[in-house]
């Protein structure tokens, strides 16, 4: 790679303000097959694509999960869902990734720890596509608990769900690469950013197994709140935070009988 061209590819992303150009120009050089090709990257980035969107993949938990336009891309601190996940699941779970988007979470959980069966379900079609790359095991496209089997309910052990939680007054604060590049159903939460966390845990004790989990990510702000919607369902919530990745995770468990 010519020392020249890495600079200059570095001199255009920082100047569009990408705070790791370094380390982007780097990325887009390797995708890159031709110089027309890396121009167009290049132009495409600058004008606020998502890095993740361009090189059609994102690292999550040590893996590379394909994204496409129009699908969300995974957070890097949602990782430690999929850890506090795995801290709680039994041998051999049952695993569903509800709201799945790429599938990483479902992805992640499988390569950290083999389940029985997992699943996997997203309202979005381009999000469902991915997600059929990236899961081992079935993918459904549908509004929620609509998407899934009837022989599902009541066997699930651990319920992922990777729900949008910014309030609906904030989206307009997001980054541009999210807010222009993700879909809405991604990012709104609504009011006060937890409308999908009180319809995914109402209908959460009809799926979960007895002493069953479901996770969802939350703002710290937002946890007590959640775990009071975890408890109206009949859930036993719990707050997990973790001060490395700035994430905090609500559990909500299944009574055992």
């Amino acid at each position: 790679m010519p020392d020249t061209l890495h600079a200059d590819v570095v001199l255009k992303l920082r100047a569009a303000g990408c705070v790791f150009a370094e380390d982007e120009a780097d990325l887009l050089l390797a995708a890159a097959t031709t110089a027309a090709e890396l121009d167009e990257l290049v132009e495409r980035r600058v004008a606020g694509l998502p890095l993740e969107h361009l090189l059609g993949w994102a690292e999550f938990h040590g893996l590379r999960i394909t994204v496409a336009p129009g699908v969300f891309v995974p957070r890097r601190r949602t990782e430690f869902l999929v850890d506090v996940a795995v801290s709680l699941s039994p041998p051999g779970p049952v695993v569903l990734d509800l709201c799945c988007g790429s599938g990483a979470l479902g992805a992640a959980f499988a390569a950290a720890l083999r389940p029985a069966e997992l699943h996997a379900a997203d309202v979005e079609p381009a999000a469902v596509e991915c997600a059929r790359v990236n899961v081992p095991g079935e993918v459904y496209l549908g509004d929620l608990y609509d998407a899934l089997p009837d022989s599902l309910r009541g066997r699930v052990d651990v319920l992922l769900a990777n729900l949008p939680y910014v309030p609906s007054e904030a989206v307009a604060t997001m980054p541009p690469e999210a807010r222009l590049h993700e879909p809405l159903s991604a990012l709104d939460g609504g009011a006060d950013g937890l409308d999908l966390a009180r319809r995914v845990a109402a209908g959460a004790p009809d799926w979960l197994a007895p002493g069953g989990v479901l996770l969802i990510e939350s703002s710290e702000r937002q946890a007590p709140v959640a775990g009071e919607i975890f408890a109206a369902a009949g859930l036993s919530p719990r707050v997990h935070n973790s001060a490395e990745l700035g994430a905090t995770v609500v559990s909500g468990t299944a009574s055992n009988v």
